[in-house]
C-alpha cells in the first residue's frame, strides 16, 4: 500500500513539469542554527529542496546522506527545518553532528504553530516533507516521505526540458551613470584689451 502511495505521489508530482505556468511561492524568510538569514532570493537561479524533519524520525535519518549529496551540487541547494522536537534541542544539533549534516539547518517550532517556518512554505503532516523550488522561486514538487535523489535529478531535467524560460537568467540592471560635471572652459582672446595707463599725477609750478 505504501509502496503503491509513494508511487502515486510522484506521477502526480512528474505532471506539475508539464505545467508552464505555476504559482509563485513566497520568498520566505528563515534564520538558520548560525543567526544567518536564509531567503528563497537568495538562490534565483538554482533548485532549491526545503526539507521538514524531526530529530526523533528515523526515515528522516535515512535520507540524510542524499540530502548532503544533493546540496554539494553548484545547482542545488538544501534547507534543513528541524520541527516537533519539543523541549530538547539539544537532540537537534546532536543529530545535525552524528549524520554531519552540511547544508543550512533552520531550527523550526512545532507545525502547528502560527509562526512555524512551516506557515512559509506549504502544509507539514508528515515526517520527513520535502518542498522543491524551481530556479525561478515557483514550487514544482511536493514529497510527502522520503526524497529519492535518482527521481528529483530525473524530475529536474524533465522540467528544464518542458520549461527553458525557468532557466533563462535576467540581466542585472545598468549601474546608473554617474554625473560628470563638464570642465569650464578657458578661451584666449583673439585681441586682448591694452593695458590700463596709469594716470598721471598733475604737478603744480
Amino acid at each position: 500500500m505504501k509502496t503503491w502511495f509513494r508511487a502515486l505521489c510522484f506521477a502526480l508530482l512528474a505532471g506539475l513539469a508539464s505545467q508552464a505556468h505555476a504559482s509563485k511561492a513566497i520568498n520566505f524568510s528563515f534564520t538558520d542554527s548560525k543567526g544567518k538569514t536564509i531567503q528563497l532570493s537568495d538562490y534565483r537561479g538554482k533548485w532549491v529542496l526545503v526539507n521538514f524533519w524531526a530529530p526523533w524520525c528515523p526515515r528522516c535519518k535515512m535520507e540524510f546522506g542524499e540530502l548532503n549529496d544533493l546540496d554539494a551540487r553548484s545547482d542545488f541547494v538544501v534547507i534543513g527545518v528541524a520541527m516537533d522536537y519539543g523541549i530538547d534541542v539539544a537532540s537537534v544539533q546532536s543529530t545535525i553532528e552524528r549524520f554531519n549534516l552540511r547544508f543550512p539547518q533552520v531550527i523550526g517550532t512545532n507545525r502547528r504553530d502560527p509562526d512555524s517556518p512551516a506557515q512559509q512554505v506549504g502544509p507539514v503532516d508528515y515526517y520527513p516533507t520535502s518542498y522543491l523550488y524551481a530556479p525561478d522561486g515557483e514550487i514544482v514538487m511536493f514529497v510527502p516521505g522520503i526524497i529519492s535523489k535518482q527521481k528529483i535529478l530525473a524530475f529536474t531535467d524533465q522540467y528544464r526540458q518542458t520549461n527553458p524560460t525557468a532557466f533563462v537568467q535576467s540581466a542585472p540592471p545598468p549601474a546608473a551613470a554617474k554625473a560628470v560635471e563638464p570642465e569650464p572652459v578657458v578661451r584666449k582672446a583673439s585681441h586682448p584689451a591694452p593695458a590700463t595707463s596709469p594716470a598721471k599725477k598733475k604737478v603744480t609750478m
